[in-house]
């Protein structure tokens, strides 16, 4: 064993280290601030930078963009399609078995495999998922979106304005 192989005991705290205690130990005198100026004296807050403007002022305070008009949709895979065992797949069937959410717009996605005609009411789908339930003898019918020209916006739109 040597000197640089131990550690202190699991679970050890190591106290303090207590400056300006007299100029006999490491931290006398002028306890590690270094001699004179500000910083030397009294409190300096953090982040204080002697009068110019500090960096957490000088950063924009707002980040990026949030469309308002973002249209969310809840993904059904193919795979969960042919699982699930329904015939006709409209929301109230698919919210029925637990695969989507009360109120969402669904849109079916191509992941997996489909093997038996389905007639899927969704509100969108992906060009891959629509090849392949329409080459099982199923078919795709298109829901109509809850709002007119736009999706409600969330949040603080009206402050975009």
């Amino acid at each position: 064993m040597k000197v640089h192989d131990l550690t202190p005991a699991p679970g050890s705290r190591k106290r303090r280290k207590r400056v300006a205690r007299g100029i006999g130990g490491k931290g006398g005198k002028t306890a590690g601030r270094g001699s004179k100026g500000q910083r030397a004296r009294s409190k300096v807050r953090v982040g204080f930078e002697g009068g110019q403007q500090p960096l957490h002022q000088r950063i924009p305070k707002l980040r990026g963009f949030k469309n308002p008009f973002r249209v969310e949709y809840q993904a059904v895979n193919l795979d969960t399609l042919e699982e699930s065992g329904l015939t006709e797949a409209t929301p109230e069937a698919l919210l029925a078995q637990g695969l989507v959410s009360k109120g969402a717009l669904i849109k079916v996605l191509g992941r997996g495999e489909i093997t038996r005609a389905v007639t899927v009411h969704a509100h969108a789908w992906s060009a891959s998922a629509e090849a392949a339930i329409t080459a099982a003898g199923g078919s795709l019918e298109k829901l109509p979106l809850p709002f007119s020209v736009r999706p409600p916006s969330s949040g603080n739109a009206h402050m975009n304005r």
